[in-house]
């Protein structure tokens, strides 16, 4: 039953990134905000599908964290730094944070239609292979979608880790936060549990995504602000995705 749910939740997502693939070229003129709000429905239709035809639901713990006011429009810029294991969260976070742009390797803009809508999000994507180039580029485009109103995601793991497991934690999501001088807001989850890396076939079940409180930077190394976020999210993933 999973894997013929798997299929059909396959099927219907890719009919439905074709037309927001040719949306995100038609509106490239637009204001970054605006483009996002139009792209981001193509989330919330597969959020829904995720929960009708897959079967996996979620609940969101520490929503109080976040600095937001009270009309829920966000009191200041953040950097997240979350924990990745799956392509659930690139999703799920853009019905749960306010407008997003993630961090993520140039190349993936370049795949026609979802690459396509995947550039209306005013991405941060790098070169990974540059080296140190690469931390600039994160550092300049990072500043730059801060000042337009977005928040920053980045997988300090650099890519994703199987449940149970443990990457290592890169500093340029810390570095990209001092240099702003915004405050950086830690995010562990366990969507591998339901949604494995590169795994046709989806497990039904309840995701928890757990946020932490903000964590201030002006003052603080990158390097010591990783580590602590390194510290949280690993000590919520022994509970979320013990070790196996």
């Amino acid at each position: 039953m999973n894997g013929l749910r798997s299929i059909l939740f396959l099927l219907l997502q890719t009919l439905l990134t074709l037309p927001y693939g040719l949306l995100g070229l038609l509106t490239f003129s637009f204001p970054r905000l605006t483009r996002y709000r139009l792209i981001r429905t193509w989330s919330t239709v597969v959020m829904a599908l995720t929960g009708w035809v897959l079967g996996i639901r979620y609940r969101v713990e520490g929503l109080e964290n976040l600095p937001l006011r009270a009309d829920g429009i966000p009191a200041e810029p953040v950097v997240i730094l979350s924990k990745h294991q799956s392509a659930w969260e690139t999703i799920a976070f853009q019905q749960i944070f306010p407008p997003l742009s993630f961090v993520l390797k140039r190349e993936l803009l370049r795949i026609p239609f979802f690459g396509w809508g995947l550039a209306a999000f005013s991405p941060v994507a790098i070169n990974r292979g540059a080296g140190r180039e690469a931390l600039k580029q994160l550092v300049e485009q990072g500043q730059a979608r801060l000042a337009a109103g977005f928040w920053v995601v980045v997988f300090p793991e650099g890519t994703r880790i199987a449940p149970g497991e443990r990457g290592n934690y890169q500093v340029g999501g810390a570095w990209l936060a001092c240099k702003a001088g915004v405050p950086v807001v830690p995010v562990a989850h366990n969507a591998g549990e339901c949604w494995k890396k590169n795994a046709l076939v989806k497990q039904a079940g309840e995701i928890t995504v757990r946020i932490g409180a903000p964590i201030a930077t002006i003052g603080r190394k990158p390097a010591e602000i990783n580590a602590e976020v390194e510290a949280w999210i690993e000590a919520q993933m022994a509970t979320l995705s013990p070790p196996r």
